[in-house]
C-alpha cells in the first residue's frame, strides 16, 4: 500500500480536500482508504451502548458489524501507541491510504493552509513536506503550490509520489 499524508492545522480544509480526493482517486480505479488521527479522548460509542459497555468491562478488542458494515474498537490499555506499520497491517490492503494528521509518521505529505486561519504553517519545519496547497500564493515558500480548489493537479502530485 501507498501512503501519502495530508497535513495541516485544525481547521484549514483537510477533511474537505479529502473528501473531494477519494472520489477523483476511486475514478481512475484506484483503491483508496483513509486513516485520520484524532484527539486522545476521542470515542466512537456511547454510553449505554453495549459495545461501550464491553470495552469498559475490560475487552481488548470489541467488533461491531451489521449487515452493512463493521468496525473494530482496540483499547491500548497498557500498550504503546500503535506504529503506522501496526496500524496500516490491520486495514485491508489497498493502492492507496490517504493520511490525515500523524505529522510523526514518516511518510510524504503536503500541507493545506489558509493565511485567514490565523496559525501559522507547518511546512518551514518538516522535511517530508513536498508541497503547500492553499487559495492563494505564499511568497515565501519554496515548495511548490497548488491551489486548493484544484483537485486534479494535488491528485496527480499524489500519483505521481507514490507512483501510481
Amino acid at each position: 500500500m501507498k501512503v501519502f499524508g495530508i497535513s495541516g492545522r485544525s481547521g484549514m480544509g483537510k477533511t474537505s480536500l479529502i473528501i473531494r480526493l477519494v472520489p477523483w482517486f476511486r475514478a481512475k480505479g484506484i483503491t483508496i482508504s483513509t486513516v485520520k488521527q484524532a484527539h486522545e479522548a476521542f470515542d466512537v460509542d456511547k454510553k449505554g451502548k453495549d459495545s461501550y459497555e464491553h470495552r469498559e468491562a475490560g475487552a481488548t478488542e470489541v467488533m461491531i458489524a451489521s449487515a452493512r458494515r463493521w468496525a473494530l474498537m482496540h483499547e491500548y490499555r497498557d500498550e504503546t501507541e500503535y506504529t503506522m506499520e501496526q496500524l496500516l497491517a490491520r486495514m485491508s490492503p489497498v493502492d492507496l491510504v490517504l493520511v490525515e494528521g500523524f505529522r510523526q509518521w514518516p511518510h510524504p505529505r503536503l500541507e493545506v493552509w489558509r493565511a485567514e486561519g490565523g496559525k501559522p504553517p507547518f511546512w518551514p519545519e518538516d522535511d517530508r513536506m513536498l508541497a503547500l496547497v492553499s487559495d492563494h500564493d505564499v511568497a515565501d515558500c519554496p515548495l511548490p503550490q497548488l491551489n486548493l480548489d484544484d483537485t486534479d493537479a494535488i491528485g496527480g502530485l499524489i500519483t505521481g509520489t507514490v507512483g501510481l
